[in-house]
């Protein structure tokens, strides 16, 4: 057991989840305490571009597999791979006890910066901020509509219950900019998953 996790928290922090619709069938699994081994394939692949980034820069272990009525649109996958995304990380973070909480990053890619803020509170919601132009070409073959990144965090954050805020502060290349929000949400989803204590931290005494 890793002497710096509590007892009551998994020792690998580890979880999966499915969920088989009419629309899509979508399968994760996750480690919280990895290496940022990923695996993605969800028929999109600007898609599985965010997704990797988003499993390397956390931290985490993770594999990610859906299929889905992409013939129609990708909407029902995008969101549904957040949806069980969002639950592998509540199931994994336990009764998160120990961890640091709250988050914060201010992350660059070239002419784009993003700024992420979060609280692991149990209480879901989402700001995104993340204006584009509203001729912004859709990316990657199948295409991937750059709308449909807000409808994954919200799904993520409403699953995984969450508080999250993602706001554009430059930014005109539509890869870059959602690039750099899925890596700053990473960074700081993983720093505020990391173990630093013992107690739920919350006055309340559970999140």
């Amino acid at each position: 057991m890793n002497p710096a996790l509590p007892d009551s928290m998994p020792a690998d922090r580890t979880a999966r989840a499915d969920r088989v619709t009419r629309e899509t069938s979508v399968a994760v699994e996750m480690s919280l305490d990895g290496s940022g081994l990923v695996e993605v394939s969800t028929g999109i692949p600007f898609f599985d571009h965010m997704i990797s980034q988003l499993g390397k820069h956390a931290g985490w272990d993770l594999s990610v597999a859906s299929s889905g009525d992409l013939e129609v649109d990708a909407h029902h996958s995008v969101e549904d791979v957040g949806i069980v995304l969002g639950q592998c990380l509540g199931r994994a973070l336990g009764d998160k006890r120990g961890i640091r909480r709250f988050a914060s990053c201010l992350l660059p890619l070239d002419e784009a910066l993003v700024e992420v803020a979060l609280d692991i509170s149990g209480r879901p919601y989402l700001v995104y901020e993340v204006p584009l132009a509203v001729d912004s070409p859709p990316l990657g073959s199948p295409p991937f509509d750059p709308q449909l990144a807000e409808e994954f965090w919200r799904a993520f954050a409403m699953s995984a219950q969450i508080t999250l805020h993602i706001r554009l502060r430059s930014g005109r290349n539509t890869h870059h900019i959602l690039e750099a929000s899925f890596k700053g949400a990473a960074r700081a989803i993983g720093e505020a998953a990391s173990v630093t204590g013992s107690e739920v931290p919350s006055t309340k005494g559970s999140l």
